[in-house]
């Protein structure tokens, strides 16, 4: 692809004196400089090719979306630099197209560009393509959250609702089991009397779990206000392990922990994060099966603390990862598809997050964060003063129905 003012030139260059001849070069480096300043200034990525898709120019926007360098990429096929473009397919109509593209390096991120074809004025004559490109990530995000936002206040209304019409026939049936069982009293017969008694206590017992479930699914969706105290993790982790002890070492799992002892206190709802703990461990155990390895770590940066609880399970496919926080999404056959959304809700509500990692075949990782409160200035360790701020790993491991404790790395 050339330019018609440099054609032109060339033609003519043959009758231009030194001076005018060094003058039209200034005139050209200046321009070329400005206009690659003006290009590299903007946030949309832009991408010239030839017709045969050989990139001649991209600036610096473009560069950072696809983690490509300027200098190596001039010259080389476009399909080379940018994988998963379909270039034949994008550019055989003659037209514009546009098209959504999600890349994976050096950052997971979702781009719409569209290729626009670059004719001659007055002959039409096709001398390349351009691609304008546009990072969608952060609205996509949005978008997605809005979505999910709308979600959950109609789920929250049909919980409402579910929990209205079958919550009083249920009170309705429990006063008239108690009324049967008052006018049982005066039934003379013992032998019928202990019989309909003991049907009466199933048929209690029943509507009690009824009335556990609906006031699981409302708390699945409803917005509580967190009881806030100041909680040790490290001891909330310990305590989680302990009460699911039986369940673990039923499967034969070999638990692993890894704590750090310095993660500070942070300000949480004790009963809410055993929950979110429980509701974890739980799901990793179950996707082990037996005979598995559980992973607990505790850990911190400057900004947030984590909990991470990985297992060895069977994994999920890339095509479900996506799914695991919907609401009623289970791979378990018996599973309800609550327990992720009531952990992601109830971590949200404490200003964290919850990322799930897996991979088929591989197993899955789920890691809190959550936002620390202590954002105090700390000097830096200088040459010679050792660093190392890791705090203790500890190992665990089940033995006759004890956990022993290596401390490590004193």
């Amino acid at each position: 692809m050339k330019s018609r003012f440099i054609d032109k030139f060339i033609d003519h260059v043959d009758r231009v004196g030194p001076e005018e001849l060094q003058g039209h070069v200034l005139r050209i480096v200046q321009e070329m400089g400005f206009l690659e300043k003006v290009f590299d200034a903007l946030r949309e990525g832009v991408i010239v090719t030839d017709e045969d898709g050989l990139i001649h120019y991209l600036n610096l926007s473009a560069g950072e979306l696809f983690g490509i360098d300027r200098r190596d990429a001039i010259g080389q096929p476009i399909v080379s630099k940018v994988r998963g473009l379909d270039w034949e397919q994008l550019t055989k109509s003659g037209r514009v197209v546009s098209r959504d593209l999600e890349v994976f390096y050096p950052e997971n991120r979702y781009i719409n560009f569209y290729v626009a074809p670059l004719k001659d004025d007055k002959e039409g004559n096709l001398e390349g393509f351009v691609l304008l490109l546009r990072d969608t990530t952060q609205s996509r995000q949005m978008r997605e959250e809005e979505i999910e936002s709308e979600k959950m206040n109609a789920l929250t209304m049909l919980a409402a609702g579910v929990a209205h019409e079958i919550g009083n026939p249920l009170n309705s049936l429990n006063i008239h089991l108690q009324l049967v069982q008052r006018k049982l009293r005066k039934v003379e017969d013992p032998d019928l009397r202990k019989e309909v008694d003991e049907l009466l206590d199933v048929a209690r017992s029943e509507i009690t779990r009824l009335d556990l479930i609906v006031e699981k699914f409302l708390s699945a969706v409803r917005p509580t206000q967190p009881r806030i105290e100041l909680v040790d993790l490290n001891e909330l982790v310990r305590h989680a392990v302990k009460f699911l002890a039986s369940e673990i070492e039923g499967r034969g799992i070999e638990v692993k922990l890894r704590l750090n002892e310095k993660v500070p206190e942070l300000p949480l709802d004790r009963d809410q994060m055993k929950q979110v703990l429980y509701n974890l461990i739980r799901n990793a155990c179950q996707a082990i099966g037996s005979d598995g390895e559980l992973e607990i770590e505790v850990d911190r940066d400057d900004y947030n603390v984590s909990i991470r609880i990985a297992d060895t399970g069977p994994g999920i496919t890339a095509e479900k990862v996506g799914k695991v926080f919907e609401p009623y999404f289970t791979t378990k056959k018996a599973g309800s598809g609550l327990g992720l959304l009531i952990v992601r809700r109830i971590v949200r509500e404490h200003g964290g997050e919850v990322e799930f990692n897996s991979e088929e075949g591989k197993g899955a990782a789920v890691t809190i964060y959550l936002p620390r409160i202590d954002k105090r200035m700390r000097l830096l360790p200088g040459p010679g003063d050792g660093g190392g701020d890791e705090g203790e790993v500890i190992e665990v491991e089940w033995i006759d129905e004890e956990i022993v404790e290596d401390e490590k790395g004193k």
